[in-house]
């Protein structure tokens, strides 16, 4: 299984980003997918997951009601939409596969992270 984030940028405060997370792979649809960030100087975090199906979702709590997570099995997509964006999301965002959790060490599949930056 190989993923490849995209969608990252520069954005103002308040405004929204998609990230996409293809993934190459006929068990793409086996797997939770969860996306995690990293700012500089820091551990890499949970911040969403979606179970196999779709039908589960889970969220950090700082960007709960702000983010959203889906996807599209047909397209073996995951994305995150990103709303109000805050100075503090600013991190490198990285997808993964594997068990639905919060913790990094569930996921046996990494994308190679896109950067978000959130100007204030």
């Amino acid at each position: 299984v190989q993923l490849q984030a995209s969608g990252g940028g520069l954005v103002q405060a308040g405004g929204s980003l998609r990230l996409s997370c293809a993934t190459s792979g006929r068990t793409f649809s086996r797997y939770g997918m969860g996306w995690f960030r990293q700012a500089p100087g820091k551990e890499r975090e949970f911040v969403a997951a979606i179970s196999w199906s779709g039908g589960s979702t889970y969220y950090a709590d700082p960007v709960k009601g702000r983010f959203t997570i889906s996807r599209d099995n047909a397209k073996t997509t995951t994305y995150l939409q990103m709303n109000s964006l805050k100075p503090e999301d600013t991190a490198v965002y990285y997808c993964a596969a594997g068990k639905v959790a919060s913790s990094v060490s569930s996921y046996d599949y990494w994308g190679q992270g896109t950067k978000v930056t959130v100007s204030s």
